[in-house]
C-alpha cells in the first residue's frame, strides 16, 4: 500500500495545480499563434514548448540541474545566446539602405523613445499600483521591450532583472509578432492620406568599400563612447563584416544559417523555462505586458512624428510611414510600412527606404541597452 500511495502521489495528476493549468493554456496559445497565425514561429514555438516543459510537476525540468535549467545556464544567464543571435542577424543585415539615406538613422533613434518613456512608466506603476514593485533595474529591463528587439531584451534582462526574464521575453517577442496588427492604426492616426502617398526617390548605389568600413566605424565609435554596448554591437558588426567582406562566405553562411538556427532553438527553450506557474503568474507580469504594449506604441509613434518634423525642416520629402520602421523588428516592420504605403498608393514602394530606419533601430536598441547597463549595472 505504501508503494501504491507513493506511485499515486508521484503522478502529474496528483500534483497539477490551477496555476500549472493556466500556464499550460498560455503556452498552448503561444504554439497556436506560431503555427496557425505564423507570428514569430521560430521563437514562439520553442518558447511555448519550453513553457510546457517548465510546468511539468515534480520533474524539475526547469531547475538548475534539469534539462531546461542546464540550457539556461549555458547561454542565457551569461548573455551568450543573445550575442550569437546578434552575430547571425548581422550576417543577414544589409546596411546599404541606411548608408544610402543616412538621415533615416534619426528615425531609428527616435523609435527608442519608447524605451525611456516606459522606464518612467514602470516606476510610476510601482508607486501607485498595489502588488507591483519594480526597481530601477527592473524598469530598465522592461523598457527595452520598446525597442522590439528580443535578443537585446533578453540580454539586458539577464543582466539587470533575471527574475522578470520570462515575462519580458514573452512580451518582447509577442509584440514583435503583432507588428502587423499594432502598428498600422498608429501610423494611420498620426499621418494624413496625402503624407502616406508621398513617393520617395530611388536610393543611390552603395559602394562595397562603404559597406566594409561601416561595421568597423560603428564598432570603433562604440568602443570609444559606450563600451558597455560593445558585446551586442560587436557581435552584430562582426556578423555584418563577415557577410560584406566577401572572403569568408562559409563563416557568414554558418552565422546566418546553422549557428542562428541552433541558438534560436536553445534560446526559445531557455526563455520558456521561465514560464513556470510559480514565477509567471503574478500581478507584475500583467504590468509588464501592459507596459510592453505602451513601449512599442510609443516607439512607433515617435518615429512617425520625427519623420513628419523632418519634412518641415528639409527639402527632400520623406514618407512619415517609414518612421514606424525605427523599431528593430527586422524586416517585419519595414514590410508593414511598405504594405500601408501601397494601401494608400499602389505605386509606392517603401520597403528599401524603410529598411534604413529599421536596421538603425537594431543599432539604436543595442546602444540604449548599453547605456542602461552602464548606468544601472
Amino acid at each position: 500500500m505504501d508503494s501504491l500511495e507513493k506511485l499515486v502521489t508521484s503522478t502529474g495528476i496528483a500534483n497539477l495545480t490551477f496555476g500549472h493549468l493556466v500556464m499550460i493554456a498560455v503556452c498552448l496559445g503561444l504554439i497556436y499563434l506560431a503555427i496557425k497565425k505564423e507570428f514569430e514561429p521560430l521563437l514562439l514555438l520553442p518558447i511555448g514548448f519550453g513553457g510546457l516543459l517548465a510546468n511539468v510537476p515534480i520533474a524539475g525540468i526547469a531547475e538548475p540541474d534539469g534539462f531546461l535549467g542546464i540550457i539556461y545556464d549555458l547561454g542565457v544567464s551569461n548573455g551568450l545566446f543573445p550575442l550569437l543571435i546578434f552575430m547571425g542577424v548581422g550576417a543577414m543585415t544589409d546596411f546599404g539602405p541606411l548608408l544610402a539615406h543616412p538621415k533615416t538613422a534619426l528615425l531609428g533613434a527616435a523609435a527608442q523613445f519608447g524605451i525611456f518613456g516606459t522606464l518612467i512608466g514602470a516606476l510610476v506603476l510601482s508607486q501607485y499600483v498595489p502588488g507591483i514593485s519594480f526597481s530601477i533595474q527592473d524598469a530598465a529591463a522592461i523598457g527595452i521591450i520598446g525597442g522590439a528587439d528580443g535578443p537585446t531584451a533578453i540580454f539586458l534582462a539577464s543582466k539587470l532583472s533575471e527574475d522578470l526574464l520570462g515575462a519580458i521575453a514573452v512580451a518582447a517577442y509577442s509584440y514583435m509578432a503583432l507588428v502587423p496588427i499594432i502598428q498600422p492604426p498608429i501610423m494611420n492616426l498620426l499621418t494624413t492620406e496625402t503624407e502616406r502617398k508621398i513617393e520617395m526617390t530611388q536610393l543611390r548605389t552603395v559602394r562595397r568599400v562603404e559597406k566594409i568600413v561601416f561595421p568597423l566605424m560603428v564598432f570603433g565609435l562604440c568602443l570609444l563612447l559606450l563600451p558597455d554596448a560593445t558585446p551586442l554591437i560587436g557581435a552584430l558588426m562582426l556578423g555584418n563584416l563577415m557577410a560584406e567582406s566577401g572572403v569568408v562566405d562559409r563563416l557568414a553562411g554558418a552565422a546566418r544559417n546553422e549557428l542562428i538556427n541552433i541558438v534560436t532553438i536553445l534560446l526559445g527553450l531557455a526563455v520558456g523555462s521561465k514560464l513556470g506557474a510559480d514565477g509567471f503568474l503574478q500581478v507584475e507580469t500583467i504590468g509588464i505586458l501592459a507596459l510592453g504594449l505602451v513601449a512599442f506604441s510609443l516607439g512607433t509613434a515617435a518615429g512617425v512624428l520625427l519623420a513628419k518634423l523632418m519634412n518641415l525642416l528639409t527639402k527632400e520629402p520623406v514618407n512619415p510611414l517609414i518612421g514606424a520602421a525605427g523599431v528593430s523588428a527586422v524586416p517585419m516592420a519595414a514590410r508593414v510600412v511598405n504594405k500601408v504605403g501601397q494601401d494608400n498608393n499602389p505605386t509606392n514602394y517603401l520597403l528599401m527606404h524603410a529598411m534604413g530606419p529599421n536596421v538603425a533601430g537594431v543599432i539604436g536598441s543595442a546602444v540604449a541597452a548599453g547605456t542602461l547597463l552602464a548606468l544601472l549595472g
